[in-house]
């Protein structure tokens, strides 16, 4: 059997089709055949990679540069036998990974939930018998009937159709369901005008089908779409990047130090094991053991914030990368849109109507455009009756809001209607249906014959296509309910004009036939019909994302929108939400790129067209991912959001893959780092704002804990270099460093986000988590606590005190210096009471307990033994207090500083 290129599936004739499969369309093929072709072509599922086994994903949480300097100084305090520091180090480490691999322990299953989108039956020919069979068990040359609410089990070349319609949106982004054919196309027509193929995992909404099965498994469309998935780049997050630059510059910082120290004290003719042993105070004091735990808890605390903005975050680094994200790449249906067509145009009788309300609810008015009151229009109401009985549609109420069961233009007919005053089941009772012409491809239209009473003509309504339906007009209903001249001219510029608003229009006429008839076909309507008018929907944007756009751009955040469906419509939706800069909805000419001229751009002019253009137009799954690297080769932090099959390459490719809740398929949801509970656009503005704000308190904490390591060492290399005691010995700095962390900068994690958040350019992806304003505070307060621990570290000494008290003096002033430093980290820039004394209690807390852990430090005999510490006095606690307090004044003045130099 000769197999020819899947993508080659639509374009030969049928017949040909049938001997390349070595098939029969009658007959399909026999038992004997299919078992064959079942082992060489293999099951219709695809193929699973085996994720990471539950261990190996464990042992990952510990690879990160931060971690293996916590490990080795776990290490050394063993070494040490400071068995208590060194299991406080282990359990740091060990809690910091346990929490990592909760929030990331749901495996990448995105392939798995792909093969499940494809367990159904089939209804196959096999032998000239029709049967169910489990679809896994199809193989290519199976002939396959089609029938309304099928799932399609594989990929299949139409060979005999009965109106049959499609639904692709999940596949293609097309936000209608699609009317098949039958005839060959072209070699080089995109998946989304493929009409002679049915894709597995699109539904069938509508009519009958036989198609023979030409891609099974790994070889349908969405067992590529799998493939794209396997082959998306992991990405490390800005964080990450930042973190783990950071990492390394600190353990090099860590290991030059040390060997200085040892350099020196053995140049001063010190004893080896001596300069060892401070060496090893030296790297103990500068490796910030809090900082591994305090990204993690950060991030999880951004994670519960979001959660109550129905963003549900499924990787813990991706809450920061929200907040660094400068592009946002949108899908349209579902994400920017409602996914509910919905007729906002009407003209009838001559005259033009604007409906308000979006989506199948049935609220909202009708009213002119021309601002004139809405007198009794009989055209008009007659038109929505059209739509009322010409439909073989539901609207349903449920839980979650009004549904349509059946084709969703229909539904959006419905709905008009209902805004008319028209109620269905009562307008179905008055006129009940007699016969109907079902919709056709090749007619182009759908006509119902209806009872309207006793004594009067039975009437016709037929809705279709415009230029089949104008053909058999004779004239047009007007205002009063006359029959009046048909102007076709105006009537094609008013549905062009509706049409360049992106609305689909559709015709609607009617026609009296004798009461006597109780049925119609084709020649009943194919001549002297009333043109009643025309009705334009579209799945219009919803109007929290309009908002949300604007405030992204506001934040210096570009939307773009990536879709499958027609450009005419990306255009018209873009231009309502903003994307051109004018809500307006006109496009003018402003650039829509389509697939196929993406398809013709080289990589370098893809990158500069992926920066200058905001939309783009029936893209595959392929393009959708060449995109999100042209972006990121420009240096942007990309987000994509998406709800269907064929968004879940680009959303796993993305820096930051968003993913609708509701209307989303499974696969996108796993492919995804985030859940949005609403499908709504506008929270994920919200996230991107609970983003900037922990990356904010992110860096407040590493400006905070920093200053403290720097100090530390600066003390001991002073103590080194003037050749004198160590003024703090290890284990009292882990004493600070874990408890300082835990109690007094981790409730910076709490910090309420500062006014105009969403107001400041994004964060460049290159520039560092220190700038040069902060590394100059953090060495400047790195120098005040030198000049307060090792000023009062000797002051003690010389007025008498012991080397345990002035030890004790010196923990303290670090303690107490970093208290105060604290309030000034709550805002980088701006003062305190700016922000509000008490607008994080969670701090005060801190705060609190920190005091009471200090006096049990100082006094309780135990802790004197474990930590080498004594008992102070008053005036040395009045001394500290002062250093605390000069080094608060000193840093806010410091702010005040660079806040006056900025507004030069």
């Amino acid at each position: 059997m000769k197999i020819i290129s899947d993508t080659q599936w639509h374009h030969p004739a049928s017949d040909k089709i049938i001997t390349l499969l070595a098939s029969n369309q009658q007959k399909g093929l026999n038992p004997e055949e299919a078992a064959q072709r079942l082992e060489q072509f293999g099951a219709n599922a695809l193929t699973v990679k085996p994720g990471q086994s539950a261990w190996m994903r464990f042992l990952v949480q510990f690879h990160q540069p931060l971690i293996y300097i916590l490990i080795a100084a776990g290490i050394i305090t063993a070494a040490l036998q400071e068995w208590v520091d060194s299991g406080v180090i282990f359990g740091v480490v060990l809690v910091n990974a346990i929490i990592g691999y909760i929030q990331e322990s749901k495996a990448e299953n995105a392939l798995a939930a792909l093969a499940d989108t494809m367990v159904a039956e089939a209804t196959v020919v096999r032998q000239g018998e029709k049967k169910r069979i489990p679809s896994t068990e199809l193989v290519p040359g199976d002939i396959v009937l089609l029938q309304a609410g099928d799932k399609v089990p594989a990929d299949l070349r139409l060979l005999k159709i009965r109106d049959l319609q499609v639904d692709e949106s999940a596949l293609t982004g097309e936000s209608v369901p699609v009317e098949k054919a039958v005839d060959p196309i072209d070699r080089n027509t995109i998946l989304a005008e493929r009409r002679n193929m049915a894709y597995a995992s699109s539904m069938v909404t509508y009519g009958q089908g036989t198609g023979i099965v030409a891609g099974t498994g790994d070889y349908t469309e969405v067992g590529r779409i799998s493939q794209l998935i396997s082959s998306a780049q992991d990405l490390a997050t800005p964080l990450t990047r930042r973190i783990t630059h950071f990492s390394h510059i600190l353990l090099y910082a860590i290991l030059l130090l040390a060997a200085i120290t040892v350099a020196v004290g053995l140049l001063r003719g010190q004893p080896l094991f001596d300069m060892f042993m401070a060496a090893v105070a030296l790297a103990v004091g500068a490796i910030p053991e809090g900082l591994p735990a305090a990204v993690t808890i950060t991030l999880a605390i951004g994670v519960g914030r979001m959660a109550k903005r129905r963003a549900i975050i499924r990787k813990l680094p991706a809450v920061e990368t929200l907040g660094s994200t400068t592009v946002i790449c949108s899908d349209k249906t579902g994400t920017l849109t409602e996914n509910q067509m919905t007729v906002q145009a009407i003209m009838a009788g001559g005259i033009h109507y604007e409906l308000s309300g979006a989506g199948y609810a049935p609220l909202g008015k009708i009213v002119r455009q021309d601002g004139e009151d809405n007198d009794s229009s009989a055209a008009l109401d007659d038109c929505l009756q059209a739509g009322v009985l010409c439909n073989d549609s539901l609207l349903l109420e449920k839980n979650d809001g009004w549904q349509v069961q059946g084709d969703p233009t229909e539904g959006a007919l419905l709905a008009a209607a209902a805004k008319g005053g028209f109620d269905e089941k009562e307008t179905e009772l008055r006129f009940p249906r007699l016969d109907s012409i079902p919709f056709e491809s090749q007619h182009q239209y759908m006509a119902t014959l209806h009872d309207s009473g006793v004594g009067r003509p039975h009437l016709v309504y037929i809705k279709g296509a415009v230029e089949q339906l104008l053909a058999k007009c004779t004239g047009a209903m007007d205002n009063d309910g006359n029959n009046t001249s048909l102007h076709i001219d105006k009537i094609n510029r008013d549905v062009t004009h509706m049409a360049s608003r992106g609305l689909r229009v559709l015709a609607f006429a009617r026609k009296e036939l004798p009461n006597e008839s109780t049925g119609i076909d084709h020649e009943d309507v194919a001549a002297g019909l009333t043109f009643l008018g025309l009705q334009g929907m579209i799945d219009p944007p919803r109007a929290e994302a309009v908002a949300a756009v604007k405030i992204c751009q506001l934040a210096g955040i570009k939307v773009k929108m990536i879709t499958g469906d027609h450009p005419a419509t990306a255009a018209a939706i873009a231009g309502q939400i903003g994307l051109y800069g004018d809500s307006s909805g006109k496009t003018g000419g402003d650039k829509v790129l389509t697939g196929q001229e993406l398809a013709k751009l080289t990589d370098d002019e893809l990158i500069r067209s992926a920066e200058e253009t905001n939309v783009f137009a029936r893209a595959t799954p392929e393009q959708k991912i060449r995109l999100v690297r042209a972006l990121q080769e420009n240096g942007h932090v990309v987000a994509m959001t998406g709800d269907g099959v064929n968004d879940a390459p680009a959303l796993k490719q993305a820096d930051i893959g968003v993913a609708m809740g509701i209307t989303g398929t499974d696969v996108s949801k796993e492919a995804a780092d985030m859940v949005l509970t609403d499908d709504n656009f506008s929270s994920i503005e919200a996230a991107v704002e609970e983003g900037r704000g922990v990356f904010d308190n992110l860096t407040k904490f590493i400006v905070w804990t920093l200053p403290t390591n720097l100090g530390e060492g600066l003390v001991i290399l002073a103590a080194i270099f003037l050749g004198i005691t160590l003024p703090i010995l290890p284990v009292q700095i882990l004493w600070i460093n874990m408890t300082t962390a835990g109690f007094l900068g981790l409730m910076l994690a709490f910090e309420p986000k500062e006014p105009g958040i969403m107001s400041r350019q994004p964060r460049d992806p290159d520039t560092p988590i220190l700038t040069r304003d902060l590394i100059t505070r953090i060495f400047l307060v790195g120098t005040l606590l030198l000049i307060g621990a090792f000023g009062l570290f000797e002051w003690e000494l010389l007025t008498g005190a012991s080397v345990e008290q002035a030890r004790t003096v010196a923990v303290n002033a670090f303690v107490i210096i970093e208290l105060f430093y604290l309030f000034n980290c709550r805002s980088l820039n701006k003062s305190i009471f700016q922000l509000g004394i008490f607008s994080n209690r969670w701090l005060f807390a801190g705060v609190s307990v920190m005091l009471m852990l200090q006096v049990m430090f100082t006094y309780l005999p135990f802790m004197n033994r474990l930590f080498h510490s004594a008992a102070i006095g008053a005036d040395s606690w009045v001394r500290i207090l002062i250093a605390g307090l000069v080094t608060y004044i000193i840093v806010e003045a410091e702010k005040k500083l660079r806040r006056y130099r900025l507004k030069q």
